[in-house]
């Protein structure tokens, strides 16, 4: 992979519904270059798929922030499922090592983010829990 293709994929992020005409201004090279640079990519599995983005994946919550959560027993799958169903939680991971899962947590303000996470605090099967609070993102 170059710098040509780097800059494809740089501007399928900014726009991935451009056309390949716009892509190839942005980039510098010709519409036939450009389609066939992204066929080797996506062939290559450099580019792996392409997805869409909602309103609510780019919420803009003030406050954020990760959950380490420690789970009880065999409690992770019924844990996992009262996760999701609350609007504050935005993703919840599974993982290994000390903590069982990681939610993503997201609220308009400090206080919401406080009673959701005493609302996770209190489900059956945390044993133990360990918050940080997102101060800025980069991508």
């Amino acid at each position: 992979m170059d710098e040509t293709d780097s800059a494809i994929i740089r501007a399928l992020r900014q726009n991935g519904r451009a056309t390949l005409s716009d892509l190839a201004a942005i980039v510098g090279v010709t519409r036939t270059t450009l389609r066939t640079r992204l066929d080797r990519l996506i062939a290559g599995g450099e580019i792996a798929g392409f997805t869409v983005l909602t309103r609510s994946d780019v919420r803009p919550d003030a406050v954020r922030g990760l959950m380490m959560l420690e789970i009880a027993g065999r409690a992770a799958e019924k844990v996992m499922k009262r996760l999701t169903a609350m609007p504050e939680v935005i993703v919840v991971h599974s993982t290994n090592g000390t903590w069982d899962l990681i939610a993503e947590i997201g609220t308009k303000s400090l206080e919401d983010f406080d009673q959701a996470l005493f609302a996770i605090r209190r489900m059956d099967g945390v044993t133990r829990s360990e918050t940080n609070l997102l101060l800025s993102s980069r991508r």
